[in-house]
């Protein structure tokens, strides 16, 4: 059977690789860009580091903030609006999984008029064409949404996330500077932290990973482990590691797919605004305990790949306890809830897991599930 694998066209890393932007978009030929970025982002300065070099360099754009940290349908339509009025050929998204994914939506119905109701864009959409080209600078370590295939909606009526799936929506150039994230706070550092390693966690085990995708996400689950701590501690060693290991974890399950994990936090971000890594971290070790039976050794590779000595002289129940342990013990360490308790209202529990298990990333998972052993899931998180 042959296998597909999608990234990025061009792609920038480390200290300092914002200043390519400008280069990028002078041979390319661009007109006018339209900025995505979070009021958060701009007061903070951070779009700033890059508007500033558009200025400097009269190359003209236009601002668009009304983003929302889980992007809605609204701030979708707004922004296609805003790119339209504003006569934009190109797109620059500054930020984590919410710019980013707003700017695919954008980009896409720009491109691809017919799917102007953003519902119709769940799933697998049939577009025709790419999107309004788009330039990402990730200031997040975590959802890797520069270079996935992968965005994420929230219909703010129907209290769900629509996951998005299209090669079209691909950032033509990733812009990967540690310095962009230097200013994320610690609860923030930590909760993309452990985003990204329940990327290359649930990449490396879901049911498409093949030889390429397993060769990213081992690297991945390496790096992450190595360097999260450092980033919560906002050492430049860190920082550097965990842009990197998030953007490897994304060129892995981008291309193959999710699990039960991603299934579960979303409808949590959907009905409670729940920051997307503080679920993903609380739900992983519940779940990588669940899907252990249908993992074979690649739990071994997990335990080795975060540190844990000894793997292989273990057996198959200790290696599996080990790898779930050693993600435990990261999370605790930079400071992630150990449960849902505060976050879960029983009464939503039948809503949460049907939203579960009608998710995009469900059917990815190794261990084939229920409607009834997702709630159990949430019930033993509370």
């Amino acid at each position: 059977m042959a296998q597909r694998f999608i990234l990025n066209e061009t792609s920038y890393h480390g200290s300092g690789a914002v200043g390519s932007i400008v280069t990028e978009v002078k041979s390319r030929g661009y007109k006018k860009a339209l900025v995505c970025a979070d009021e958060s982002l701009v007061k903070l300065g951070l779009s700033k580091k890059v508007t500033d070099l558009l200025d400097a360099a009269g190359l003209p754009y236009q601002l668009y903030t009304d983003i929302k940290p889980n992007p809605t349908i609204a701030n979708v339509k707004g922004g296609v609006s805003a790119i339209q009025q504003a006569g934009a050929d190109y797109l620059i998204a500054i930020g984590g999984g919410s710019s980013i994914d707003t700017a695919k939506a954008i980009g896409i119905i720009a491109n691809n008029p017919e799917f102007s109701d953003v519902r119709s864009l769940e799933g697998v959409a049939p577009t025709k064409n790419p999107s309004v080209p788009i330039i990402a600078v990730p200031t997040t370590a975590g959802t890797a949404a520069e270079v996935t295939i992968n965005y994420v909606i929230t219909d703010e009526e129907k209290n769900r996330k629509m996951v998005c799936v299209d090669p079209h929506d691909i950032p033509i150039i990733a812009v990967v500077d540690p310095d962009m994230m230097s200013t994320m706070p610690k609860g923030l550092t930590a909760a993309t932290g452990m985003d990204a390693l329940t990327h290359a966690i649930e990449g490396y085990i879901t049911k498409g990973a093949w030889e390429l995708s397993d060769m990213f996400h081992l690297k991945a689950i390496e790096i992450i482990s190595k360097s999260l701590r450092g980033a919560v501690a906002n050492t430049p060693e860190g920082r550097e590691g965990m842009a990197l290991g998030q953007y490897i974890a994304g060129m892995g399950f981008s291309n193959v797919g999710l699990g039960i994990v991603h299934s579960m936090a979303h409808p949590l971000g959907a009905l409670y605004d729940t920051p997307h890594g503080v679920a993903n971290a609380i739900i992983l070790p519940t779940v990588m305990e669940y899907n252990a039976p249908a993992t074979g050794e690649k739990y071994r590779d997990i335990a080795a790949a975060m540190g844990v000595k000894g793997t292989d002289t273990m057996s198959c129940e200790e290696y599996r306890r080990a790898a779930v342990a050693a993600v435990k013990q990261l999370s605790a360490d930079v400071g992630i809830p150990a449960d849902l308790k505060d976050i879960v209202k029983p009464e939503d529990l039948d809503f949460l897991a049907q939203s579960a298990y009608d998710d995009a990333c469900r059917p990815g998972n190794p261990r084939d599930t229920s409607v009834e052993e997702i709630k159990q899931l949430y019930l033993s998180l509370m």
